[in-house]
């Protein structure tokens, strides 16, 4: 007599996505040399087919979803094995069902987990939470706290985890380089289009200059740049670690926001939230009050190299005499499939040097928050980004995402490399203001 399973609610979600047409993995083995984790461990279970495997053995009954677990947390959810597959399977919509049902099976607890719980439950969704968790931390930066402690080893000794997360907190700048981009700012010259852009939740305190020249370029091309209040992170952190029903919340949200203010596009500079907010019309397509409201904004979702692309720039362009590395964040390339665009912008800044990375199309280690709770390999990644991208000898690197930047900057601080890490937008609106 055959099986029969009966499937848990819980379960249901993932039975479905294995199921569907986009998740019908072949077997082929094309994915094995794209995947970070799989060639770092040469583990069969660390490997999209691995773990499409396990999946499907949890929603057929013979493993628990807990089991499982550890594998799909260890995934970085870089997608390069979506470029590579064949048979075009969607990976990271499985992964993203499979940790949620890993998660609602098998609850974690300790310090990371914590951490984990108050980043995406409580930080992320809330603007006024993020600004004084900042500016604490630029108080610790500032007070000489920071250096008292990393060089007195108690940290390490009292909580050896806690300080190994410490080593990884970025520069915060402080409160007044910090402030809001204007919700309204005016074309120069002929108008040309009215454009929303996602200010994001950790841009506007960690990076807030690469929401400036954003807003800088975008208005120098003659497009009038709407940046509305009440906007929130856009859910990307929260679906990637499994919890959907909090970024279909805030998915939400931001659809009614931006839906009032007619945009002819909502350009994001962040990668992973334009990957996130172009996919809002899978995210929410079973809610039938959304559905279709959510397909239709993600339409209207552009990445900044996108829209900046669309018509030929403004002039004049002021020279930028540098090495330029460019390298590929992962939801960028693999993720939204753009690659010439971003070069292309920076191709046209007279006497600059475009350098290519080797295996610019790797992950460099960020992946979100994975480097927070997988610290050693994201280290190994890491170094792994910074020796190829040393080879070349750039005065700039470019990557189009704040926790790739963020990442990045730690490599080079650790090398000890005379080079600075920069957003596209950064470099052009260097380009503009001629100071180069």
């Amino acid at each position: 007599m055959p099986k029969v399973t009966v499937m848990a609610p819980a379960l249901l979600p993932l039975q479905n996505v294995l199921q569907h047409a986009e998740t019908s993995c072949i077997k082929c083995g094309m994915c094995l040399p794209t995947c970070p984790t799989y060639r770092l461990t040469g583990n069969e279970a660390a490997s999209p087919r691995g773990r499409i495997d396990l999946m499907q053995a949890v929603a057929d009954g013979d493993l628990e979803a807990g089991e499982i677990f550890a594998q799909l947390d260890f995934c970085l959810g870089c997608r390069a094995c979506e470029s590579a597959c064949p048979a075009g399977v969607k990976f990271g919509r499985l992964l993203e069902v499979g940790r949620a049902t890993a998660r609602m099976s098998q609850p974690r607890s300790g310090l990371h987990a914590w951490l984990r719980h108050v980043s995406l439950h409580t930080l992320l969704p809330s603007s006024s939470w993020l600004w004084t968790l900042a500016s604490l931390l630029r108080l610790y930066e500032v007070s000489g706290l920071q250096k008292v402690l990393r060089a007195s080893g108690m940290l390490q000794r009292l909580a050896p985890s806690l300080a190994t997360l410490e080593t990884t907190l970025p520069h915060v700048p402080a409160v007044v380089e910090r402030r809001a981009v204007p919700e309204e700012t005016p074309p120069h010259g002929e108008e040309q289009g009215r454009v929303a852009i996602l200010t994001g939740c950790v841009m506007p305190e960690l990076l807030p200059q690469v929401n400036r020249a954003t807003v800088q370029v975008l208005t120098v091309n003659g497009y009038r740049v709407l940046a509305p209040l009440a906007q929130q992170c856009c859910g990307a952190l929260h679906a990637h670690a499994g919890e959907l029903e909090l970024a279909r919340q805030l998915a939400r949200h931001n659809i009614t926001v931006f839906e009032g203010i007619g945009a002819l596009w909502v350009a994001v500079n962040s990668a992973g939230c334009g990957a996130m907010m172009k996919e809002y019309g899978h995210l929410l397509a079973d809610d039938s009050d959304f559905a279709l409201r959510a397909e239709r904004f993600s339409g209207r979702v552009r990445d900044i190299s996108e829209v900046l692309t669309a018509a030929p720039l403004r002039g004049p362009l002021n020279p930028v005499p540098m090495r330029v590395a460019y390298d590929d964040p992962c939801h960028l390339l693999h993720g939204q499939k753009i690659h010439t665009q971003p070069r292309a912008l920076l191709r046209q800044i007279p006497e600059l040097q475009l350098l290519e990375v080797p295996e610019s199309d790797w992950c460099c280690g960020s992946a979100g928050i994975y480097n927070l709770g997988h610290p050693d390999t994201a280290q190994q990644l890491l170094d792994r980004k910074i020796a190829h991208i040393a080879a070349v000898q750039p005065q700039i690197i470019v990557t189009g995402n704040p926790g790739c930047i963020l990442q990045l900057r730690q490599g080079v601080a650790q090398q000890g490399l005379a080079a600075e890490v920069r957003h596209p937008v950064e470099v052009l609106a260097r380009a503009y203001n001629g100071d180069g």
